[in-house]
């Protein structure tokens, strides 16, 4: 959907509504904010981890 769609959409709604669709917004950036972090976090923390993940005693975990 092209943004002009959305804007024009937004344009017809009702002064009341607007504050929901900021809300909105809001919600949606802050959402996917969080999962960069989460991912962000995940990646950095790999090396720090990956001598208690490859070592020989979780090897045999790993071959059950």
């Amino acid at each position: 959907m092209p943004i002009e769609t959305l804007i024009l959409k937004i344009q017809t709604l009702a002064t009341q509504r607007l504050q929901q669709v900021e809300d909105f917004v809001d919600f949606l950036k802050a959402r996917e904010e969080d999962r960069a972090i989460v991912y962000a976090t995940a990646t950095l923390s790999t090396d720090a981890f990956h001598a208690v993940w490859d070592n020989p005693d979780d090897a045999e975990y790993d071959r059950l």
